[in-house]
């Protein structure tokens, strides 16, 4: 399994729609071969993460070439105050 952990830093005003955002583009996400989850995370401090899982990367990255992401990752600028910072993980144990 491949997951991709993202640090993003929200508009304050922006958080609640962007939960509705997360919830409606996984809808398209999930017709993607390979895709398991995408879920928003908020720490104790308030920080929020997205974590992307993937059967594996070679189905990440053809999903993160497809024009339907490219579409969906240019509505992320609205909702976001600085880029989003990206960790790749590869489950190694269960």
């Amino acid at each position: 399994m491949f997951i991709a952990i993202v640090d993003v830093s929200l508009k304050e005003e922006k958080i609640s729609e962007f939960k509705t955002w997360i919830t409606e583009s996984n809808k398209m996400l999930s017709k993607f071969d390979g895709f398991i989850s995408r879920r928003l995370l908020e720490g104790e401090d308030g920080s929020k993460r997205i974590m992307v899982e993937f059967e594996n990367i070679e189905l990440f990255r053809k999903m993160h070439q497809s024009p339907e992401h490219q579409n969906f990752h240019s509505e992320l600028e609205v909702f976001m105050a600085k880029p989003p910072q990206r960790q790749f993980y590869h489950v190694v144990a269960e």
